[in-house]
């Protein structure tokens, strides 16, 4: 057992005392197909904290011939599949946490060259009777061990993209490149690896090795296929914790839900954990990191990146094209860039059926909130967003004529002047409008409510608000709004809100771009 070569699997069995601990043993079943085949190439890529380091440790101990952990997955899911017993510490594992290296190394520009002589001295100690030569690569030490004795490799790497994102010296990337060039590309060394197993927050890097490493399979946040479920906590699995802790599952999805893979819905397994444990729902994953990242990227202020972000705050989802990204730190050159960059990092969630993203739940809705508060160019936004509380006030106090107000103002934030007339806009605009309000509200569109559906109804999830269900007009009458909420009894569905209901028509004038407000409390009839 070694620290790179075999390691042992007392990482994963701290893991499992964890105070929470998710069986995600069935990846094992999904990484086994790929072993010692023709796929055997795989790249995961997610945000942080959302489990990459579990499952390269939980990999790790289930491969390495360094210890005995039949014991260890014993009482969880994989020991009952097929593939279990075959594969069960059977293979030679380098594990390499390249974050680790990298932040401990003294001089970080010999990180390469000093990684690679400490995991030699480990193979010189185990294949002692194999000539590995001083000036040897990595690869080519490798490719020795596998001529002389046909053992094979497992090559587990987390973090690998930390040189990519920390932007390293030019040299130390180039020779970090080549690193990975001559391990993984050459088809020399390839029948020494049985499976290279890669983690990291960014998906391969293309940039100058575009041709070279695309023999890997990834499964990023865009298109996670059949490895969605375990690198993050689905739906299910939250809802059971919460029923385990007591906590409540409604709060726990409107703060951490959002990222959705092939149908499942993701959760950020960091937050989840910390909220049911605590009862309490905070910001648990941007406080292990900084704001600094959307901050960064908004500065770009490529062409349309402003009215982008507005529509996003406001609720809407905007087109995106992913592929243009190189998966690097140097080449943001349109705003698609960075909001593929912002996906990537989890600040933002991605649509693959229809190509759009969106600011995924609350917990990172507050995050951007305060990174653009911080921004000049968002001054009228930043005003528009601390005016919201105020308006909500308003609203529930009947000040019709402070809503019809901030509907003028929030509705140029989310449209062009092509779009302004546009009734989505107007939806947006009431959004925007009411930014504020998802503190205390779920806000739904189109809700299917009596005999038909309601323009937008806001659900209180805080005591002592009433819920509110507001219709649209254009070119027509507040008065039309309020009879078509009672006519087909949009609040059929929110009868136990009787008493602490609003019924809020807004009527849009399209040549003048005002708007009207009418506001009632709902009585019984």
């Amino acid at each position: 057992m070694g620290i790179y070569l075999n390691p042992g699997n007392e990482n994963f069995k701290r893991t499992l005392t964890s105070e929470i601990y998710i069986d995600k043993t069935l990846m094992i079943r999904e990484t086994n197909h790929f072993i010692d085949t023709g796929n055997n190439y795989v790249c995961v890529s997610r945000p942080r904290r959302f489990g990459k380091t579990m499952a390269s440790e939980m990999l790790s101990a289930y491969y390495s011939k360094g210890c005995d952990s039949s014991e260890v997955f014993k009482p969880y899911k994989i020991a009952s599949d097929a593939s279990y017993e075959g594969k069960l510490n059977k293979y030679n594992v380098i594990k390499i946490d390249v974050n680790s290296e990298y932040q401990n190394v003294r001089d970080k520009d010999k990180l390469i060259s000093t990684l690679t002589d400490e995991i030699k001295r480990e193979l010189k100690a185990e294949f002692r009777d194999v000539p590995i030569e001083d000036d040897d690569s990595l690869a080519k030490s490798m490719l020795r061990i596998y001529e002389a004795t046909g053992e094979t490799f497992v090559i587990i790497m987390d973090e690998y993209d930390v040189l990519v994102r920390e932007r390293v010296s030019q040299g130390l990337f180039d020779e970090y490149l080549s690193f990975l060039n001559g391990m993984f590309k050459s088809t020399t060394v390839r029948p020494a690896i049985s499976l290279a197993y890669l983690t990291g927050i960014l998906p391969v890097v293309r940039d100058k090795i575009q041709s070279k490493l695309n023999n890997f399979q990834e499964y990023t946040i865009l298109f996670a296929e059949n490895l969605a479920e375990y690198i993050g906590f689905t739906s299910e699995e939250v809802r059971n914790l919460c029923r385990e802790w007591g906590a409540d599952f409604k709060e726990c999805k409107r703060w951490y839900d959002g990222y959705s893979q092939q149908g499942i819905e993701i959760y950020n397994p960091k937050s989840v954990v910390e909220a049911v444990r605590t009862k309490r729902y905070s910001n648990y994953w941007s406080k292990t990191s900084s704001y600094q990242a959307i901050t960064d990227m908004i500065e770009m202020n490529f062409d349309g990146t402003k009215d982008d972000i507005i529509r996003m705050l406001a609720g809407e989802s905007v087109e995106v094209d992913t592929d243009g990204f190189l998966n690097t730190m140097t080449d943001f050159k349109i705003k698609d860039d960075v909001f593929t960059y912002l996906i990537h990092l989890g600040y933002l969630a991605y649509n693959l059926d229809d190509e759009t993203c969106r600011i995924p739940n609350w917990e990172i809705n507050k995050e951007w909130q305060r990174a653009i508060s911080r921004q000049a160019d968002y001054s009228e936004t930043n005003k528009l967003i601390k005016a919201s509380r105020e308006l909500l006030d308003a609203t529930i106090r009947g000040d019709s004529d402070a809503v019809a107000a901030a509907l003028d103002i929030s509705h140029v934030h989310v449209t062009s002047n092509r779009s302004y007339n546009n009734e989505d806009a107007l939806q947006s605009a009431i959004y925007l409008a009411y930014i504020y309000a998802l503190n205390e509200y779920t806000i739904i569109r189109e809700m299917t409510a009596g005999r038909g559906f309601a323009d937008v109804v806001f659900v209180p999830f805080a005591s002592g608000r009433p819920a509110m269900i507001i219709e649209l007009k254009r070119n027509e009458c507040t008065e039309s709004a309020i009879a078509q909420i009672r006519g087909k009894r949009y609040f059929d569905s929110l009868a136990h809100y009787m008493g602490d209901l609003l019924f809020v028509g807004i009527n849009y004038d399209e040549k003048e771009k005002t708007h009207t407000c009418e506001i009632e409390r709902f009585e019984k009839e």
